[in-house]
């Protein structure tokens, strides 16, 4: 029997067991066991949604959306405005929240792999304290998930109308929308609980992933406001190397009409992908009538008009970033609407206020930034995530933190304020004391972040293989397999990442130093990965 085993088969003894009898043993202080039975366990709610920018977040501050329920977590509890990953792709960014290890530890190097379940995650950890378990909505990691009481999972990516989802083994087609159903789901299950227990539930989103397809009521919402580009929609990549210049997610060349776009076969230029560039008519015959007569009275004017428009260059790809934008922002309505309804659910049930609600992404995206859509780069845009935390009997409302905290984190993080131990084993740090003292750094907190990234070449975005390093103010990027090229960027100087300075000779000191630190973290996470640097 384990550590955690052991500790809790000795503190389970009466039948009582309640948080605040474990500590972990990552954190400063420990909790009497005598104590046990005067607290109220918290539930814990984490809610991650699938490539949800920070910039379109309105608590951030991107200027794009007004998101009221997602600024309600920032408002009653904590943003955390150095967030970031390890890897940024979907499913490895899944794997190391369960398991609070990289992905070189836990196996999840790529999409292609399948995550072995039999492992330790954190929330086998909650289910052995006593608490109920759950997982409902996107886990795109094949295998089906291990350690839960209750999971009803999309099958792969999932899809947006009238999906399909696994219960417990079992599929079953609904009518609806994802997100909407998702939430649906959760309820359900919270109705159904044992009410005797605290639960611990993780709720995925869908949304907003590729392919951006809006909920029926937000078809036409944005359609009469023209969306801000970023600076750098149109990047000619001069200031970068070879990996930027060859990656395939480029709006104006890789955004697939018919897939992407919408766009009808009358207006679609072909691809040569095969069904995708039927991928609009596919999707509307898994419609109902009703949907299906709502969505061609939506675009098809749009389509139209884009059709008769005739755009070229800088104007083609201006349409196409305002298409792609408003899609992506309308999918970001349902989650901000669903977020509500959770908090509703949740005040009504008369748990809200006993319940540690995390919102965070699997990873960034780009939203037009070097003229990109999708992720996978350690730029800032793909590499930094939102997250929020609203628990107001330790959590300050509105306040903000400047930390280095990771995906890495989020495991122990939750296991500490539920007052379990964190196993040893796990490499990422609990930000509690982070969350309990207003955002401030403790003493020892990591100045520094090391990230990996792995799915080349069987990717259709052609992203290097790279690792890097970041602190407070430089980024070092190694990008090796193929291409053996290093880029370093001033942030304080160039936020935006535009000009590498890896080979000005003013900045060879910072260089060095941060291939020592790169060296260091490697060590640190036992990443076999060139440490000859």
């Amino acid at each position: 029997m384990d550590l955690i085993l052991r500790n809790t088969a000795r503190k389970i003894i009466a039948g009582a067991f309640c948080a605040g009898a474990f500590a972990s043993c990552k954190s400063a202080g420990k909790t009497e066991a005598s104590l046990a039975g005067k607290k109220k366990k918290p539930n814990v709610l984490f809610i991650m949604s699938d490539d949800h920018a920070y910039q379109a977040i309105s608590a951030y501050g991107g200027g794009l959306n007004k998101t009221p329920n997602l600024d309600r977590l920032a408002n009653e509890g904590m943003r955390f405005d150095k967030a970031y990953v390890t890897n940024s792709i979907c499913g490895p960014s899944r794997a190391v929240v369960l398991t609070g290890k990289y992905s070189h530890i836990n196996g999840q190097l790529d999409n292609r792999s399948s995550f072995d379940g039999s492992q330790q995650i954190f929330p086998k950890i909650f289910g052995e304290a006593g608490y109920q378990t759950a997982i409902v909505g996107k886990w795109h990691l094949k295998s089906d998930p291990q350690g839960f009481d209750y999971w009803n999972i999309l099958p792969g990516q999932g899809e947006y109308y009238n999906p399909e989802f696994i219960e417990m083994g079992e599929k079953k087609r609904l009518t609806g929308y994802c997100t909407d159903l998702t939430t649906d789901i959760a309820t359900k299950w919270l109705d159904k609980r044992d009410k005797t227990k605290p639960f611990m539930m993780m709720l995925h989103h869908k949304a907003p992933h590729r392919t951006w397809q809006p909920a029926q009521r937000h078809l036409s919402l944005y359609d009469d406001v023209e969306m801000p580009e970023p600076e750098s929609l149109f990047d000619d990549y001069k200031g970068r190397g070879t990996a930027a210049k060859q990656a395939k997610m480029r709006i104006m060349d890789d955004m697939i009409d018919s897939y992407d776009l919408k766009l009808d076969s009358a207006v679609a230029k072909p691809s040569g992908r095969g069904w995708l560039d039927k991928a609009n008519e596919r999707l509307m015959e898994k419609m109902t009538p009703e949907q299906r007569e709502n969505w061609i009275k939506a675009y098809g004017p749009k389509n139209k008009a884009y059709g008769e428009a005739n755009l070229k260059g800088k104007d083609l790809l201006k349409w196409k970033y305002q298409r792609y934008i408003k899609d992506y922002l309308r999918c970001i309505a349902s989650v901000d609407e669903n977020v509500g309804r959770m908090l509703d659910y949740l005040e009504k049930i008369g748990e809200l206020d006993n319940t540690v609600i995390v919102y965070t992404s699997d990873q960034g995206f780009y939203l037009g930034e070097h003229g990109w859509f999708d992720k996978r780069f350690m730029y800032e845009e793909s590499f930094r995530t939102p997250l929020m935390v609203r628990y107001p009997k330790t959590v300050k409302a509105g306040s903000v933190s400047d930390a280095f905290c990771m995906n890495l984190d989020f495991g122990p993080t939750l296991l500490d304020m539920a007052g379990l131990e964190v196993p040893g084993d796990m490499q990422g740090e609990s930000f509690k004391n982070i969350l309990e003292n207003g955002g401030k750094e403790p003493e020892g907190w990591r100045q520094s972040m090391y990230y990996h990234y792995y799915e080349y070449p069987k990717n259709e975005h052609n992203v290097v293989r790279h690792y890097g390093v970041r602190n407070k103010r430089y980024k070092l990027i190694r990008f090796y397999y193929g291409i053996d090229e290093w880029e370093l960027y001033d942030l304080e100087k160039d936020p935006k990442e535009m000009k590498n300075v890896y080979d000005d000779p003013d900045y060879a000191k910072i260089v060095k130093d941060m291939k020592t630190e790169l060296k260091r973290l490697q060590r640190k996470y036992k990443d076999p990965e060139s440490l000859d640097i």
